[in-house]
């Protein structure tokens, strides 16, 4: 495993002659509310990238001031980049391997310039007829795939803040629909907004 995130990956294709190598990640699946998100990201074609990109780092390990600052940086610096939501309801009818896949391709499908190859982290698109490398850690791995744990990271954030005043008194700004103790609690004491997964557990059998 590399230090950080790097081009080791994306190098090799493209000398082979894929220029437009798209990263995808996802954010959200163990959540207990809010969309699966995924953000796809095709960054330029040059091994320089890595250094002028030298901050991105998985999403998880920054902060949130640091990751909104590397999302403005790879925005600007990306040839494109796009981001898929997967509702609630979705999830609930599909199930969260499937619709973690479905906000993947709608991430695809969102570039403004078509991939060649895609690099994900962990899930392959079965169904998508693009070549595509799975990696274990890939958000570690690849700088593509990091930049685009960021991206996703980054515009379910915004959009569960939004939620927090649609939905007020879950907390949702603050935990991101993840299932804390304030979350629990917020939903023992209201019970289930619209914007909760009713086939995840603590949510099935709730009122």
């Amino acid at each position: 495993m590399p230090a950080q995130p790097d081009l080791s990956l994306e190098i090799p294709l493209w000398e082979g002659g894929a220029q437009y190598i798209a990263g995808i990640d996802e954010v959200g699946r163990g959540a207990l509310a809010g969309p699966v998100t995924a953000a796809a990201l095709i960054l330029p074609a040059d091994p320089a990238v890595r250094q002028i990109l030298a901050g991105v780092r998985d999403s998880k390990q920054l902060t949130p001031a640091r990751r909104a600052s590397c999302g403005q940086h790879l925005r600007a610096v990306a040839v494109a980049w796009s981001v898929g939501f997967v509702s609630p309801q979705e999830i609930d009818a599909l199930g969260i391997v499937s619709a973690t896949r479905l906000a993947m391709q709608h991430a695809v499908d969102g570039l403004s310039v078509s991939a060649q190859h895609l690099l994900l982290d962990y899930l392959l698109l079965p169904e998508c007829a693009l070549p595509q490398t799975a990696l274990v850690k890939g958000d570690c791995r690849s700088l593509s795939i990091a930049g685009a744990s960021i991206l996703a990271k980054t515009a379910r954030d915004s959009l569960l803040t939004e939620l927090d005043e649609q939905y007020p008194g879950y907390g949702f700004a603050t935990h991101k629909g993840y299932g804390t103790p304030a979350h629990l609690a917020a939903l023992a004491r209201l019970g289930p907004s619209p914007i909760h997964r009713r086939s995840f557990a603590p949510l099935k059998h709730a009122s």
